[in-house]
């Protein structure tokens, strides 16, 4: 992971990933046949420890995804790589896009599944769970982003906790004299 965010995907060689694990080339290819099969673990390995994280909490809610957030902000590592692949992947042909495709489409289900558990049919906005769940995601991801940008001015968890307040319709507190 720390090869692909330093380098990107297409600036990582298998020889570089074997080395920095400890193994030989071809120790490394006896579990990864290819250079998008190992692309593709790594992005599955990120995604059962977000997983992981979050099932401990019990059910998925919107407090389970601010103790993701918190969870990510532990780790800048894993979140560049993932914020470096997810970006490539727009690109034709690149090997993890079949990839984020599909999980984006099963995060959309998860996250309207969640807000219809806490809000029903309707967000106090009038917007229903399968139309906020991709805002959800876009500000998910947008604020891993912005944090790894400038972590000094972005502070992803208490933002994210701003814009759960917004999906309640909270009422803002007044700024500090």
């Amino acid at each position: 992971m720390e090869l692909i965010a330093e380098r990107g995907y297409r600036g990582t060689s298998l020889a570089a990933v074997a080395e920095r694990a400890g193994l030989t080339q071809q120790g490394l290819l006896h579990h990864f046949p290819s250079k998008e099969l190992l692309l593709v673990g790594v992005l599955e390995a990120r995604d059962q420890w977000d997983t992981a994280a979050a099932a401990a909490t019990g059910a998925w809610r919107t407090d389970t995804l601010a103790g993701l957030v918190e969870y990510n902000a532990g780790r800048p590592g894993v979140v560049q790589t993932y914020t470096v692949l997810a970006g490539d992947s727009v690109t034709e042909g690149h090997p993890a896009r079949d990839f984020f495709e599909r999980r984006f489409r099963r995060v959309r289900e998860a996250l309207a599944e969640v807000l219809r558990t806490e809000y029903g049919d309707r967000l106090p906005g009038g917007l229903t769970p399968e139309r906020a769940a991709p805002l959800l995601a876009a500000v998910m991801d947008g604020l891993q982003l912005q944090w790894l940008l400038e972590p000094e001015e972005v502070d992803m968890t208490a933002a994210f906790g701003d814009f759960l307040a917004l999906l309640r319709g909270d009422e803002a507190e007044p700024p500090a004299p």
